[in-house]
C-alpha cells in the first residue's frame, strides 16, 4: 500500500470547512490503497514565523525522498520557494481556497501571498481544488495548468430534515468569525428588516480573527440588535445540528468561498439559503433553493431576506428545493475517491 504523507498546519480538532474536509480524507483514504501519516506542521500558518518555517523545513525534509506529500494549502501557499527547492519529494498541494483571495488583506499583503502560491503551486506535481470554480481560478490566475489540477468537492453528510423550531424565525450562519464571511453585512442589513419576525444566531469561532469579532460585536450594538443576534461561538457537531434543526433559514454573505461546505450542509437540512455570489457559491447552491445576492451589499441582502421571510410560501419552495437537491450531493468517499485518483497520478511521476 502507497503512503503519503498528509502535512496540515495547526489543530485537527479546529470546527472549520477546511479541517473537516482535511480528516475525512484521511480516514477515507486507506479504503482507497493509501496509508496516510498526519505530519502536523506549526500553527501560525499562514503567516508563519521564522522559526515556524525552519520547523517546518526540518519536518518535510526528515521523510525519505521517495514520500509523496499532500500539503494543504493553508501552510504551502505561504512556504517560501527556498524552503520548497530544499524537497526533493512529490508534492500535491491541496487548495481550499486562494490565500490571496483571503477578505480584508492590505493590498501588498495580498500580492505577497499571490507571487508566493503562484511559485509553489508551480512546484507541486499535481494540485487538488476543491471546486471547478477554483480550478479555473487557479489556471486564469495563478498559471496552474489544467491538467495538473484535480477538483474533489466536498462531501456531505446525510441528513435530517430541519423542523423550524417554533416563535420567530431562526436565522442561522455557520462559520468562523473572519472579515471574509461577511458578518458584518449581514449585521447591516438586519439592522434594515426590524419590522419583521426573526432571530439571528452565528456559529463559529470568535478567535480566528479577533480584530473581525470585535468589530461584529460592535455592530450588533451599534444596531440595538444585542437580543436578536447571538454570537454561539464554535459548535460540537451535536449542538450544530441542533441548530440546523431549529433554523429557518440559512444566510451567510461570504465575500468568496472556494466551495462553501456550510451551504450545502444547510441544504442537505432543507434550509433555503441566502447568500452571495462569492467564489464557488453560485455553484454549490442552485438557484431554485437560495438567493445570492453581490458580496458586501447590505441593501440587496436585506431584499432578499425580506422577500423570504414576508411571503411563508416562497420559503417553503425553496426548502423544498434545497432539499430535493441535497439527495445528489456528493458523499465523503466521492470526494475521498477522487484524491485518491490525484495521488495515485502523482505517485507515477518519477521523484528527484
Amino acid at each position: 500500500m502507497p503512503e503519503v504523507v498528509f502535512a496540515i498546519p495547526g489543530d485537527l480538532a479546529t470546527p472549520t470547512g477546511g479541517y473537516r474536509y482535511d480528516q475525512k480524507v484521511m480516514e477515507l483514504l486507506p479504503d482507497f490503497g493509501w496509508s496516510v501519516r498526519h505530519l502536523a506542521l506549526p500553527g501560525d500558518f499562514p503567516a508563519p514565523s521564522r522559526r515556524s518555517l525552519d520547523e517546518t523545513g526540518r519536518l518535510l525534509i526528515a521523510n525519505p525522498a521517495d514520500v509523496l506529500f499532500l500539503i494543504d494549502g493553508l501552510a504551502y501557499g505561504a512556504m517560501p520557494a527556498e524552503l520548497i527547492d530544499r524537497l526533493r519529494h512529490r508534492i500535491v498541494a491541496l487548495v481550499h481556497h486562494p490565500l490571496a483571495l483571503e477578505t480584508g488583506l492590505a493590498p501588498e499583503r495580498a500580492a505577497a501571498f499571490r507571487r508566493s502560491e503562484q511559485t509553489a503551486l508551480a512546484r507541486a506535481v499535481r494540485v487538488i481544488v476543491t471546486s471547478p470554480s477554483t480550478a479555473a481560478l487557479l489556471a486564469r490566475d495563478f498559471g496552474v495548468p489544467a491538467d495538473r489540477i484535480s477538483v474533489a468537492v466536498p462531501g456531505t453528510d446525510p441528513a435530517v430534515r430541519a423542523r423550524g423550531g417554533y416563535g420567530p424565525p431562526r436565522l442561522l450562519s455557520v462559520g468562523s468569525v473572519t472579515a471574509r464571511k461577511g458578518y458584518d453585512t449581514l449585521v447591516a442589513a438586519l439592522a434594515l428588516i426590524p419590522d419583521l419576525a426573526w432571530k439571528s444566531r452565528i456559529a463559529g469561532s470568535l478567535d480566528r480573527d479577533h480584530a473581525a469579532a470585535a468589530a461584529l460585536r460592535e455592530a450588533i450594538a451599534r444596531a440595538s440588535l444585542d437580543r436578536r443576534v447571538i454570537l454561539l461561538g464554535p459548535l460540537d457537531d451535536e449542538a450544530l445540528a441542533a441548530e440546523y434543526d431549529q433554523a429557518r433559514l440559512f444566510v451567510l454573505p461570504s465575500h468568496f468561498e472556494g466551495y462553501g461546505m456550510a451551504f450545502a450542509e444547510a441544504l442537505a437540512r432543507g434550509l433555503p439559503v441566502v447568500g452571495c455570489a462569492g467564489g464557488a457559491v453560485a455553484a454549490t447552491v442552485p438557484v431554485e433553493a437560495g438567493i445570492l445576492v453581490p458580496p458586501g451589499d447590505a441593501g440587496a441582502l436585506a431584499r432578499a431576506l425580506r422577500r423570504l421571510l414576508a411571503d411563508p410560501s416562497e420559503l417553503a419552495r425553496h426548502s423544498e428545493a434545497a432539499w430535493k437537491h441535497s439527495q445528489h450531493l456528493p458523499r465523503w468517499r466521492d470526494t475521498a475517491a477522487k484524491v485518491a485518483e490525484a495521488l495515485a497520478q502523482a505517485h507515477a511521476r518519477p521523484f528527484a
